[in-house]
């Protein structure tokens, strides 16, 4: 979800231009890893000297900066937050790399400074980050392979609520934050209340007159979130909530409280019409009603916490033969989850594996190598000797193998 989330802000113009520019940057610092580590030490030491860093406590940790776009959980996040704790230190990094003479990468590096130095790039860095805090959460809960819907229903909401929350009330400890960030790192920081010029130079050109402040709040702030909302109202609009919602009625903590029969034969006759017949629609209606007696208020049924939980409790006790319909339901509301969760790791997968590299690689092979790379921990269990064996017995060959 958090590609999806660096998607959808960068339909906002300037925020396309920062990624570009934060991929720059850590090219050319990329290489000069070893020299970043020792730097960020420094930098850290000076400090703990200042007592702007609590020692001992994880903070001091040496890091090196990460790529946006890692497939990992929180790449992001964590990308917007090394940058804005090693600052200095690449800042540091770049002017030793300018004044190399024997550095074939000065030139790199010299726009990457000047980029990196820029106001607009410290403010869409300090954008980014708290954006993905505020979604960090929710990205995590659908990434799980397994995720529990009653935790996703209420990500989805209450990321909602404080993504808007953010916007009507964020820009002032956002703008706050970031001066005083310039300020330490010796940034210029332009005057809010100045005209923006659109291209520098051509301000004659330019037939809107608005201040800087207007252009960062309105065209980057509110533009940006205004995209991300956006986007996770359109990933989940009503129908995927109702979905969720629906499916939360088989949720032994939710059943336990209060089983809602209705809920479960709208959600077959809305989102699953063609996996049951009329017949069997039928059925269901006493089948639940059996099921709420037996299984429901079962003393074993109240230790589960989770429809997979459930579902494994239902074929050990035998009663998904018992209730077979109310047992399919629940296998196809266990898909959802699944197939969330093998999308955003297939997006993920295809970033590393599709490189320019293979950028002509068939279907076919794709497919198989993102499958054994999304599933490198089941793929590890299999022995060299034993895929020679499969391969072997898979048909005769004129020529032993």
């Amino acid at each position: 979800m958090q590609l999806a989330i660096a998607a959808a802000s960068k339909n906002v113009i300037p925020v396309q231009s920062f990624f570009m520019k934060l991929t720059s940057v850590v090219n050319v610092v990329g290489e000069c890893n070893e020299k970043l580590k020792s730097s960020y030490a420094a930098e850290i030491a000076h400090m703990i000297d200042m007592v702007e860093l609590e020692s001992g406590r994880g903070f001091d940790e040496i890091s090196t900066l990460q790529w946006a776009g890692d497939s990992r959980r929180s790449s992001h996040l964590k990308s917007f937050s090394s940058l804005i704790k090693i600052f200095s230190p690449i800042c540091e990094i770049l002017l030793k790399v300018i004044d190399d003479e024997t550095s074939y990468q000065r030139g790199e590096a010299d726009l990457a400074y000047e980029e990196l130095i820029s106001f607009e790039f410290v403010f869409i860095l300090h954008l980014m980050k708290d954006v993905m805090e505020i979604t960090n959460s929710f990205c995590q809960a659908l990434q799980c392979q397994s995720p529990n819907i009653l935790n996703v229903l209420h990500f989805v909401s209450f990321t909602k609520v404080l993504i808007q929350k953010f916007k009507d009330d964020g820009w002032d400890g956002l703008l706050t934050t970031v001066k005083s960030f310039c300020k330490a790192c010796n940034i210029d920081v332009p005057d809010m209340n100045a005209r923006y010029v659109r291209f520098q130079g051509r301000a004659r050109h330019q037939k809107d007159y608005f201040t800087i402040e207007h252009h960062y709040r309105v065209d980057i702030f509110n533009a940006t979130i205004d995209s991300i909302i956006q986007e996770i109202n359109c990933r989940f609009s009503e129908h995927v909530v109702e979905l969720l919602r629906l499916s939360s009625a088989l949720d032994p903590r939710e059943a336990c409280e209060s089983f809602r029969i209705k809920d479960i034969l709208l959600l077959v006759n809305k989102f699953y019409p063609q996996d049951f017949t009329d017949h069997e629609k039928q059925q269901l209606k006493v089948e639940l009603d059996h099921y709420e007696h037996d299984v429901v208020r079962h003393l074993d049924f109240k230790k589960l916490s989770t429809i997979s939980e459930l579902c494994q409790w239902l074929v050990k006790t035998r009663k998904s033969i018992d209730y077979h319909l109310v047992y399919r339901v629940i296998m196809l509301v266990l898909t959802l989850p699944v197939s969330i969760a093998t999308t955003e790791r297939a997006f993920s997968a295809m970033n590393i594996v599709k490189t320019w590299l293979v950028d002509k690689v068939q279907d076919d092979f794709l497919a198989d190598s993102l499958i054994l790379y999304m599933e490198k921990e089941t793929a590890a269990k299999f022995s060299l000797e034993s895929l020679i064996d499969d391969f072997q017995d898979f048909k005769e060959r004129q020529v032993p193998f």
